[in-house]
């Protein structure tokens, strides 16, 4: 089992940065994969970004370039690095990790992740 809790959220002007940070628990944490989601109102939930247990990242079209995703195994930790904000970057963010360990991949549809946090509302203003 994993227990995920977002923090960071808030309010911020377009061109800004914010960081949402993830703390996890669990012994497994290390060996899965963890992603952001984000959701806006009216708006199907989409992946952001996604970091493997090996460190590699990928990070959805809209966002590459302008936020960057980390871990640290030793405490358990997920940064989402926002920069260059925008009012579309308005959103419910969430913290997720994948059903699987070891998996070969970085999941993009929530569907592969089975653990969630509370989300965290960060709102840009143009």
């Amino acid at each position: 089992q994993v227990q995920l809790v977002e923090s960071g959220g808030g309010l911020m002007q377009a061109g800004g940065s914010l960081t949402l940070s993830c703390a996890a628990s669990g012994r497994t944490f290390s060996s899965r994969a963890m992603g952001w989601f984000r959701q806006a109102p009216g708006k199907e939930r989409e992946f952001v970004a996604g970091i493997h247990w090996s460190g590699n990242t990928y990070y959805a079209d809209s966002v590459k370039g302008r936020f960057t995703i980390s871990r640290d195994n030793a405490k358990r930790l997920v940064d989402l690095q926002m920069n260059s904000l925008k009012a579309e970057d308005t959103a419910v963010y969430y913290c997720a990790a994948d059903r699987s360990t070891y998996r070969g991949r970085i999941g993009v549809r929530s569907d592969e992740y089975d653990y969630w946090g509370q989300g965290t509302q960060v709102t840009v203003s143009s």
